[in-house]
């Protein structure tokens, strides 16, 4: 695919901190690592990721704006355009050694996401899409949705809340219900993979609740460009502002809803 300006700049800029990250994550033991939160950590490889993804995007569209989960939100000279971004989404995988992680740049435009970026740098899997472009991996391999049309045949993704997040009783009473019609749920702790992994037919589907919108918002265009259908875990939210998403392809996505849904 011969992507735009902007996707151009992000894929550069997301190969040049996914270099930064796998040196890092070569050493992974001698990293310094301050507490974040409860079962949540940030790193210097996480905040060196940021660094480098804000250099290379601000500087060549110094008029958009940033918003980032370490660094928080820089408004733009262009109040219509800002760059999304998760430096490092699966920091706690990062830090066990474990290689599943990822790089997230999304690009807003008036409040829809046009570009997105999803880099396993570990895996060298670059996943991007463009609205109205379709959905890539790497070079020149268009993604689409699994064709699986038999819950029994499906295997879905979510996030298990850590520690006391008030969103884990609800998360349980879905696994519950889901698990004996599907064939499997992955908890592999990186959301922005778990969406491109739907993207790739790898996974019938993905929900979770309570996200911010840098864990979503380049992979709900990975997954809506290659042909998933993309909703809210509750009905009237929108996902991409109350990070609740729902998502699957077209022949599981009624099914998989109403067992999420049911009461």
């Amino acid at each position: 695919m011969q992507g735009s300006a902007n996707l151009n700049i992000m894929i550069k800029a997301a190969r040049k901190a996914g270099r930064s990250l796998v040196k890092d994550f070569r050493e992974v033991e001698n990293l310094q690592v301050s507490r974040k939160g409860a079962g949540d950590f940030v790193s210097k490889a996480d905040l060196a990721s940021e660094e480098i993804l804000k250099e290379a995007l601000l500087e060549a569209r110094p008029t958009y704006g940033w918003l980032a989960e370490e660094g928080g939100e820089i408004p733009g000279k262009d109040p219509t355009r800002r760059w999304i971004v998760d430096p490092l989404d699966g920091t706690t995988n990062f830090l066990h050694g474990l290689p599943h992680w990822a790089i997230s740049i999304a690009l807003e435009h008036k409040g829809q996401i046009v570009a997105a970026v999803v880099f396993d740098a570990a895996k060298d899997e670059m996943f991007y899409a463009e609205k109205g472009s379709g959905t890539w991996l790497n070079d020149n391999r268009r993604l689409r949705v699994s064709g699986r049309s038999r819950m029994t045949d499906a295997i879905f993704a979510t996030g298990v809340p850590f520690g006391t997040r008030r969103t884990l009783p609800a998360t349980l009473q879905d696994l519950a219900r889901l698990m004996p019609e599907c064939a499997g749920v992955r908890q592999w702790g990186a959301a922005s993979l778990d969406l491109a992994y739907v993207a790739a037919g790898r996974f019938e589907g993905y929900w979770e609740r309570e996200l911010k919108i840098w864990d979503l918002a380049a992979g709900l265009l990975l997954v809506s460009e290659a042909g998933g259908l993309v909703g809210p875990v509750r009905e009237g939210h929108n996902p991409l502002e109350h990070g609740d998403p729902l998502v699957a392809n077209g022949a599981l996505y009624d099914d998989f809803l109403k067992i999420i849904r049911k009461d």
